[in-house]
């Protein structure tokens, strides 16, 4: 119907106007709303189509009984208030079909009472929308609105909804979900919003055409539905259904433009990360071969934060911070920290500055490993003038330094450079800094000769150690570790048994290094006994993965109190842990690559300690399987040689143990017991290199000062060699037996 024939055929049914010119009974009707309403309830009266010249005025409508019946009422201020759009949404449906069906004059009701605020109101009205009876129609006329249009064809039939009421009556199903949600009925909201989603997934399998941007009524409810989905299922506490939301929303063609669908993808990445539900891996029907599909949370995340930075990158979107920082995390909880040191590298200029740009891939390149690479980047940041108090960047080099006895010296400046400039600031970073400048004295003594100035310099370690725990209120349980090892070191057991107890009860037991601390200070104790009550109760509080290191030191404790068969019993009992973990380990190579590292070698380490128990025990060829275990893992290692050594020596076979020692000192030329057994079995074979084992026997005390093997060995040299005065063979022999009185079981370090 043209716009004559309309305003003729409204002229003939509304007699009381027909002398009124069109235009002006039409401003007349924009600024009385409440008879306009009238007219049009009179649809909703009888339930079905009416055409227009059936529209009689009505003094009560449906719609206002239903509202007096529930108390939801309108103010009759509120008519005055003229909504000039639902007026025109109307006149468009009439100009169109000629008809307002009830569903579409509810549909249009129900949008004036959400956008005055009467939510309850609004829902009262949706409700009364038969959903399951419009939705086929919406479905043809989706379908048909998606077609070719094909030339001539005598198929195109109208379809029986124009995209103008599908429009209407999507908003209002999406109105009805967001009336639902501020009533926190949340599932609900999600099934009423996951309607229009099936319902154009039904009619369009493919996804939406490209025509579909010429309806953008249409596509703009398509798009807050999409968005909307997720959220709903979050707050109906339903992840997994949330979960398939979003890869719904991003899996299926909605036409989304870049910023919505750059929205979803960084709220669904941050849903993985931080959600703690555990996604299956996406089912994906059309898969590409070869493509990547990922395994678990953090992998589909990482994708979705690299399509991000790579859009950024193309100038699609404006740069967010925020991704570079969920990035960074899910790349560091992967292990794949060298992967984010690209992604930082390959940053356009201007998004992050320099100072930050450095210390993320020092970062990296540190817990990748790479120590020299990490430390030169922050070299080169300190050196620039306008880097100079970077603290947390001087706090690293510290740090890194402390485990390179060349770079010690370097290290105690940057934690000295650090101390003037957050003290009486930042209590926290202040007892870091002293903590690292304690270890980096404690390790540079010793390598110091002379015995004045290293035991000031572990008087100056204690003290920092000490300055760090009164800072942070005894409350920071790496200083209390490091305060009691240091203690144990120097031999202080009773300082450092009562700091290792204040750990075990700041942690609450949570982790390995605690307990096996306060085993080996009991061990040096020589409560045996204890250490291994403290040994069997960290057992019950560890997962099985855990206790390799603990069940070696158990194994250790019962070879110290002479019960080798059950120390047997033990290392069998571990090696068995260790081969079912290397198999579990396998599935996630990368993720788990630090700690299957760990893992061989520990078992590597439990070979030799068995081949060393069957040493001593005479079981000559258990003793040599186990070698042929160790050498399967790692052929040039210096403590299998040394284990061989000492099987050679127990048989007698002392050239041939001295050959395994020299083999040892080749591959590890500070390899602490394969000097003292040199120098053993050289005295063995002929005694006569007094001198040679002399040198040895120095060289293992000024790596290790507290060996008593080595004191008493060099105490024995002193007493074969001729002109040296018995008062030095004394003094040595006095210091193995101090300090064979207080060794633990394996070293406190």
């Amino acid at each position: 119907m043209g716009s004559e024939g309309l305003w003729a055929h409204l002229s003939q049914c509304f007699l009381p106007i027909k002398r009124m010119s069109v235009k002006y009974w039409v401003y007349k009707q924009k600024i009385n709303l409440s008879l306009r309403l009238r007219k049009m309830m009179k649809c909703i009266c009888s339930g079905e189509q009416l055409r227009i010249e059936d529209i009689i005025p009505s003094s009560e409508s449906l719609a206002t009984r239903d509202y007096s019946a529930s108390g939801y009422s309108s103010r009759p201020g509120d008519d005055a208030k003229a909504d000039t759009s639902n007026i025109e949404e109307a006149e468009s449906s009439l100009r169109e079909s000629g008809i307002l069906n009830y569903e579409e004059a509810r549909a249009l009701l129900g949008r004036l009472e959400y956008q005055k605020g009467n939510i309850e109101a609004a829902l009262h009205v949706f409700e009364g929308i038969d959903i399951a009876a419009v939705v086929p129609k919406i479905k043809l006329s989706i379908a048909r609105r998606g077609e070719v249009p094909r030339r001539n064809s005598l198929s195109d039939a109208i379809p029986p909804m124009s995209m103008h009421s599908v429009s209407l009556l999507f908003e209002a199903i999406l109105l009805k979900a967001t009336s639902l949600q501020a009533l926190g009925r949340f599932t609900e909201a999600a099934q009423s919003c996951t309607v229009i989603l099936d319902t154009v997934e039904s009619a369009l399998p493919d996804g939406l055409p490209e025509s579909f941007s010429t309806d953008c009524k249409v596509l703009e409810t398509l798009n807050k539905a999409v968005e909307l989905l997720p959220e709903l299922w979050k707050l109906a506490c339903a992840p997994q259904e949330a979960i398939l939301s979003y890869r719904r929303a991003l899996l299926y063609c909605w036409n989304l433009d870049v910023e919505t669908r750059s929205k979803i993808e960084k709220e669904y990445a941050v849903f993985l990360l931080y959600s703690g539900t555990d996604a299956s891996p996406p089912n994906l029907r059309a898969q590409a071969e070869g493509s990547f599909i990922p395994r678990n949370n953090i992998e589909e995340a990482i994708l979705l934060l690299l399509v991000l930075l790579r859009r950024y990158i193309l100038n699609k979107i404006v740069w967010d911070p925020s991704i570079l920082d969920h990035l960074s995390f899910a790349l560091s909880i992967a292990g794949e920290l060298r992967a984010l040191a690209r992604q930082v590298e390959e940053l356009l200029p201007g998004i992050v500055v320099r100072r930050q740009k450095y210390t993320i891939l020092a970062l990296c390149y540190y817990a990748e490993g790479d120590d020299m690479a990490a430390l030169n980047l922050l070299r080169n940041l300190m050196n620039n003038r306008d880097n100079k108090n970077g603290i947390f960047e001087l706090v690293l080099a510290a740090k890194i330094c402390a485990e390179y006895p060349n770079l010690l010296e370097e290290g105690m400046g940057y934690a000295r450079e650090v101390l003037p400039k957050i003290e009486g600031k930042c209590n926290q970073m202040a007892s870091v800094a002293k903590c690292l400048l304690g270890l980096l004295l404690s390790s540079r003594s010793r390598a110091i000769v002379s015995d004045s100035e290293r035991t000031s310099r572990l008087c100056e370690a204690l003290e920092s150690l000490d300055s760090a725990h009164k800072m942070t209120g005894g409350r920071n349980p790496n200083v209390l570790f490091y305060l009691s090892l240091e203690n144990a070191e120097q031999r202080k057991l009773d300082i450092a048994l009562y700091y290792a107890k204040q750990l075990l009860k700041l942690e609450g037991g949570s982790t390995v290094k605690g307990w096996l601390l306060l085993a080996r200070i009991l061990s040096a104790q020589k409560r045996y006994i204890d250490a291994e009550s403290i040994i069997n109760a960290a057992l019950d509080e560890t997962g099985k993965w855990n206790q390799g290191e603990l069940l070696r030191t158990k194994a250790k404790l019962q070879i110290a109190q002479g019960h080798l068969r059950d120390a047997v019993e033990t290392y069998t009992h571990l090696l068995a842990v260790l081969q079912v973990q290397r198999k579990s380990f396998g599935v996630q190579k990368k993720l788990l690559k630090n700690m299957r590292n760990n893992s061989r070698s520990l078992e590597m380490e439990t070979w030799h300690d068995l081949a060393n128990v069957y040493t001593n025990l005479s079981q000559w060829r258990d003793a040599e399987v186990c070698l042929i275990k160790s050498e399967a893992i790692n052929p040039h290692s210096a403590s299998r040689c040394h284990s061989a050594g000492l099987l050679y020596q127990a048989r007698g076979l002392y050239k041939e143990a001295l050959q395994s020692f020299q083999k040892s000192l080749d591959t590890e030329p500070n390899h602490v017991p394969s000097l003292v057994s040199t120098a053993i079995v050289l005295r063995q074979l002929d005694g006569q290199s007094l001198p040679v084992m002399k040198s040895f026997l120095t060289d293992a005390l000024r790596l290790d000062r507290t060996n008593p093997s080595a004191w008493y060995n060099l105490g024995l040299v002193y007493k074969s060699e001729t002109g040296v005065s018995a008062l030095e063979a004394a003094e040595c022999f006095e210091a193995a037996e101090l300090l064979q009185e207080s060794a633990p079981v394996e070293p406190f370090r």
